[in-house]
């Protein structure tokens, strides 16, 4: 078979189902960017490497095939490093390629030359270099099954620019998708009278419940077990925020919803990410843990597991609760509920200026479907989303909470777009946030995609001003000025509106998802807010 390295490397790709790569061009991926000619694959230039990381992480998510993005050498892998490291810690399947000097450069000093096996190996779960024609087909196989697998995560391949232009003989290798196996007998019954002598049961649902697919196994559990499903950030959705026995992640450890955590006397953490929320933030009293998930559970003083059930998360909670006794309804979870929910529509006919958090997350909710996908950025807006954002499918409000870098709005709204077009894709960001990778405003106006992004502005780096009040009283060396954003995204090519009044917002909104391209809202926001909601928590604000 007549053909180059970069040709065999680009057909290995499309045999693992890759339909887009994001990057960025460059001197020594020549030969792989020209091997794309001729693809099926979609290359997509992006404006900056990190910006491809997360467009690549977000298409990796929805999916379930790992997303990839690439770069050439020394600053465009480290430019890569940011996205690469907030796919590994959010368990997002990645394959990131480097391109990279010739294999005589490696032992001495060379112009742009770094050990890229050194750089990615504490942010990947696995990295290598292609030294032989041979090898790219096992080597692409290992990638896509490493970065897939559970916990899934990222994978960083080099490629040195004197191999891609090789010659090769081969072709990729087939593949198959293995299930997870099931809990062995000893372990469920283990986890079955631990639940039995439970009293009161509290269900914690994380981001492996939605990557799973195992949503119905958590109601069916729950409602068997008349038991609170406490949502992570990033398992929000896991039940439909309407069920009476769905309740979101708290703020504090004495916020409303981890009063359900301080009655508990079993947490059953299903799918749970310790990168996420710490187990001290919501089992400060070291309740016995029954563990959920594909994998044995990490150590902690405030994780202290009394039983585990390994393997497929959907058939081991079935089984689970078809297995464990009923339980009487507890009139009180359905009274947090009611709470919780109360606090998000206070803000329903609040016209006040600067609008509210809570307003805008209702009237957000009204003009997109259940099924449509919210993007969260990081900043104060992801507290507030988190929190109150009402979800009723998993996978439809996407909060990176691990590594939680800010940027990650806009270009992950471009790769879920790409990824599901047929529905509605909004981001939400802070003003901070939304500087970190606005470049790739242009991405998107050059990809005509019709997405909403939201820019909640403050002039200032809310969620830090807000930690500096919590703790000291006061503010310092959080604020910054901020351009005319309706005419920044004009320059960019993408329509821009502000929000004048409040009631104007829900309107505006309604025709933004109109557009047939990317449009910039400028949302001046009320973060008064934010202090007020801590009072409330830690029993400040009496009224409450």
């Amino acid at each position: 078979m007549d053909m180059k390295v970069a040709e065999l490397f680009v057909r290995s790709l499309e045999n693992e189902g890759v339909r887009w790569i994001f990057g960025v061009p460059g001197e020594e991926n020549l030969d792989l960017i020209d091997a794309l000619r001729n693809s099926s694959i979609q290359f997509v230039v992006t404006r900056h490497e990190q910006g491809a990381a997360m467009m690549a992480s977000a298409v990796g998510k929805i999916t379930g095939i790992p997303g990839v993005c690439l770069s050439t050498l020394g600053p465009g892998a480290t430019n890569l490093v940011t996205g690469v490291a907030n796919a590994n810690m959010d368990h997002a399947p990645l394959v990131a390629i480097s391109g990279q000097s010739g294999l005589g450069t490696f032992h001495k000093e060379s112009h742009q030359y770094l050990d890229l096996e050194a750089l990615f190996q504490p942010v990947v779960k696995w990295r290598t270099t292609i030294h032989q024609p041979e090898s790219v087909p096992e080597i692409i196989r290992k990638s896509f099954r490493t970065a897939a697998s559970e916990k899934p995560g990222a994978v960083h391949i080099s490629l040195p620019e004197d191999v891609a232009a090789m010659e090769a003989d081969g072709r990729p290798l087939p593949w198959n998708v293995v299930s997870q196996g099931l809990a062995s007998p000893s372990e469920m019954e283990q986890a079955v009278q631990q639940v039995n002598r439970a009293k009161t049961p509290v269900i914690l649902a994380g981001n492996g419940v939605s990557r799973a697919g195992g949503e119905e196994g958590i109601r069916k559990l729950a409602e068997k077990l008349q038991a609170p499903v406490l949502e992570t950030f990033m398992g929000k959705g896991s039940l439909p925020c309407s069920h009476p026995l769905s309740l979101p992640m708290g703020l504090y450890p004495d916020d409303l919803p981890l009063n359900a955590a301080l009655r508990a006397d079993l947490i059953i953490a299903v799918g749970y990410d310790m990168v996420e929320t710490p187990p001290e933030m919501w089992n400060s009293k070291g309740v016995p843990v029954v563990h959920i998930d594909s994998q044995q559970p990490e150590v902690d003083a405030h994780y202290p597991v009394s039983a585990t059930v390994v393997g497929g998360i959907p058939s081991n909670l079935h089984r689970l609760a078809e297995a464990v006794e009923p339980k009487e309804k507890d009139p009180y979870w359905e009274s947090l509920h009611e709470r919780i929910w109360k606090e998000l529509r206070s803000g329903e006919k609040d016209d006040s200026y600067p609008v509210k958090p809570q307003r805008f997350l209702l009237d957000l909710r009204e003009v997109m479907n259940p099924e449509d996908r919210l993007l969260v950025d990081v900043g104060a807006h992801k507290v507030w989303a988190g929190r109150l954002f009402p979800c009723y499918h998993p996978q439809t409000c996407f909060i990176s909470n691990g590594l939680a870098s800010m940027g990650i709005a806009l270009p992950g709204a471009i790769g879920v777009k790409l990824a599901d077009p047929g529905r509605k894709v909004a981001a939400l960001c802070g003003d901070g946030a939304f500087q970190m990778n606005v470049q790739e405003l242009e991405t998107a106006v050059r990809l005509e995609l019709p997405i909403v992004i939201v820019v909640w502005r403050d002039g200032g780096y809310g969620l830090i001003e807000w930690e500096q009040e919590v703790h000291f009283g006061r503010s310092a060396h959080v604020r910054f000025g901020n351009p005319d954003l309706v005419k920044l995204a004009e320059a960019y090519g993408a329509r821009g509106y502000r929000v004048e009044r409040t009631e104007e917002l829900q309107p505006l909104l309604e025709r933004a998802f109109k557009q047939d391209g990317p449009v910039v809202i400028d949302c001046p926001i009320d973060y008064g807010e934010n202090m007020k909601l801590t009072q409330r928590l830690r029993g400040h604000d009496k009224r409450s």
